[in-house]
């Protein structure tokens, strides 16, 4: 890596962006240095690294640069985003998700699946997890990622996955096989709500991929035939809702999970301090908020959200910050 003299100003700050930083070998020890020889010498530089392999950059930071530097998450671009830039509406965007160089070829299904799974799922398990982590059932491990779109916004048990998983391990390994995938910021595996102070990892985690062009693009079925569906179109539609949440709420402040009691479900539960939002999504798939009154009722002080039919409209709450909308309950 090569850094010219021209970050060296006298007077004023200049700003040095480096995009794709983690190809270079050694990065994070050349840029560690420099940044240190720049404020010895009294330079005002502002530099921002980016890349696009979050576990590369996050390891390459951590290891380096840890008290040099502040961490910002750019996720999936959002409905309104997507909107704005390509004129989608909202079933488009729930169904293509929010990969900005795949819009281009939504007009061509096969092409865009093929786009999404070879150049960007495959790079980000392939580079991101299995080049960098040391993974001992690399291809459990791309199977837990599939098996994650198949049931999108589902829980499953630790032994079920097991039970649908070719070159299984235990349960310890798939779950830290889930963390890795939520590092490549992948697929998430939600906690089972608990109001004990010392939270314990469950047992059946809610599956949750980042943006529904993971789930789609490993599916089969056409858009119109998965719009006219409505059980899996209510599981695109609970999946959207729950990333983003995932990806607009403050991770240090807010935590995300999922309740159920016998067969009373609550779809979201989002808790912040002593604050606790009961989160249930209404999006025309058959079934009722039953969940969500046995849960107020057993936690009478928490705020019941209903996103979707007869509550808060699915465009208003995807076009909203998450933080900003819970703010009004």
């Amino acid at each position: 890596m090569v850094i010219g003299q021209e970050r060296r100003t006298h007077g004023g700050t200049a700003l040095l962006v480096l995009d794709e930083v983690q190809k270079a070998r050694g990065w994070s020890e050349v840029v560690k240095g420099l940044w240190d020889e720049d404020r010895r010498k009294g330079f005002a530089v502002r530099v921002v690294l980016l890349g696009s392999s979050s576990l590369l950059l996050a390891h390459g930071t951590s290891e380096s640069l840890a008290g040099r530097f502040d961490r910002h998450f750019c996720p999936h671009w959002t409905f309104a985003e997507c909107r704005e830039a390509f004129g989608w509406d909202l079933e488009k965007w729930v169904f293509f998700g929010g990969y900005p160089g795949a819009a281009p070829l939504v007009d061509d299904l096969p092409s865009w699946r093929k786009y999404v799974r070879d150049a960007i799922i495959e790079p980000a398990i392939a580079r991101d997890v299995l080049a960098l982590e040391k993974v001992g059932k690399p291809a459990l491990l791309r199977n837990l990622f599939l098996l994650a779109c198949r049931y999108p916004a589902q829980a499953l048990s630790y032994t079920k996955m097991l039970g649908q998983l070719q070159d299984a391990g235990n349960t310890t390994t798939l779950a830290h096989y889930l963390d890795l995938l939520e590092a490549a910021w992948l697929v998430s595996g939600l906690e089972k709500h608990s109001s004990a102070r010392v939270r314990v990892r469950g047992s059946s985690p809610k599956l949750l991929p980042w943006t529904n062009a993971l789930v789609t693009a490993v599916d089969t079925r056409d858009f119109s035939t998965v719009l006219a569906d409505g059980g899996v179109w209510g599981r695109l539609v609970e999946n959207a809702v729950g990333a983003h949440l995932l990806a607009g709420l403050p991770t240090t402040s807010h935590q995300l999970s999922w309740w159920r009691k016998g067969d009373d479900e609550v779809d979201f539960i989002v808790t912040a301090n002593d604050i606790v939002w009961a989160i249930e999504v209404k999006s025309g798939r058959p079934g009722s908020a039953r969940g969500l009154d046995v849960f107020r009722k057993m936690h009478p002080d928490a705020r019941c959200v209903l996103v979707g039919q007869g509550g808060v409209p699915l465009e208003e709450f995807f076009a909203a910050s998450p933080s900003e909308l819970l703010a009004f309950f």
